[in-house]
């Protein structure tokens, strides 16, 4: 028979071991502060950089939008003045008469522009604007005494042309195009096509010829008429002013102002246009002042956003005008 004291049990095995290191509570929450502080230095880091990044950014930004019609050199010194006439010739844009204008107004009125080309690089466009160009050259060449030339790049055609005739002298490229002494107005007529569809045009005017060039209305032979004799007479303009332009240097064949085009080479030996010659040869060799300095009025950064921020709230009041109408 066992003893009573035998059967006791062994006491219960102690809990996990908790760590016995004095101080141990303070050390983990100083890990943990460290580790806060860390990550707050980061994100100021991050923070910082990113606003001096933004910061470079807008300044790059302010400096393209407010400076970017400044001259590259000194205007004071001697130089060749430029402008640049690239694209359509129409009422707005770096070839309308406006900005065309005033950049020829301020290059000849520096005292350091020896002479003024217009390095020209369009097929035409608005004989108006054209018509306002070539007169102010001309008013320009005798205010200020100073040489005009044209520098022709790929194509100096119609508008274009009417522009350059007012120059002292033509330089082009043997294979720039050249010429198109014309003028022409395009549409479309669907009048057959509407038959075919059955569709009726409803177009009600006050005045016989007010629906003149509707494309949904048929073509009378007098408004036929009209339309050609304005299409001459403004041909005959063209032709008047480039033969006043040209001079005794035009060698006149029949199809000189039927509306064809040349090439350079062509031009040089048709009197259109005088020597081949670049920008830079007219600036050295004939200007003899190698510095050129761009004058052309182009539209800044903040023009362009500002336009495009319009057409935005345009095309928005016109939308919400549709819709609240298509709810009524």
């Amino acid at each position: 028979m066992q003893d009573p004291q035998d059967n006791t049990s062994a006491p219960a095995s102690t809990p996990s071991a908790v760590p016995t290191q004095p101080g141990w509570e303070r050390q983990a929450l100083e890990q943990l502060a460290f580790a806060a502080l860390r990550e707050q230095q980061t994100a100021r880091r991050w923070k910082s950089g990113l606003r001096v990044a933004w910061l470079v950014f807008l300044s790059v930004l302010f400096w393209q939008a407010f400076s970017f019609n400044t001259p590259t050199t000194n205007p004071s010194l001697p130089h060749t003045a430029m402008v640049s006439i690239r694209g359509e010739i129409g009422s707005e844009g770096e070839g309308s008469a406006e900005n065309v204008m005033a950049a020829m107004r301020n290059a000849l009125e520096d005292s350091g522009s020896q002479a003024l080309v217009l390095l020209i690089n369009s097929p035409g466009g608005s004989p108006v604007q054209a018509g306002l160009i070539n007169d102010e050259i001309r008013r320009l060449k005798a205010l200020h005494n100073k040489p005009i030339y044209v520098v022709v790049e790929e194509s100096c055609a119609s508008a274009a042309y009417y522009i350059a005739a007012a120059a002292d002298k033509i330089y082009v490229d043997k294979a720039s195009i050249v010429g198109s002494i014309g003028v022409l107005m395009d549409g479309f007529g669907f009048t057959g096509l509407m038959d075919k569809l059955g569709i009726e045009r409803r177009l009600m005017t006050a005045g016989a010829n007010k629906g003149f060039l509707d494309p949904f209305s048929p073509q009378t032979e007098a408004q036929r008429k009209h339309a050609q004799a304005m299409l001459d007479q403004i041909h005959g303009q063209f032709i008047e002013v480039v033969k006043k332009g040209r001079g005794d240097r035009l060698k006149e064949t029949p199809e000189m102002f039927s509306g064809l085009f040349w090439s350079g080479q062509q031009a040089v030996d048709m009197g259109l246009a005088d020597a081949l010659g670049s920008l830079d040869g007219v600036a050295r060799d004939v200007v003899k002042s190698p510095d050129v300095v761009d004058y052309t009025q182009r539209e800044n950064v903040a023009e362009r956003l500002a336009k495009r921020f319009g057409a935005a709230v345009g095309e928005g009041a016109v939308h919400a005008l549709r819709m609240g109408s298509s709810l009524r």
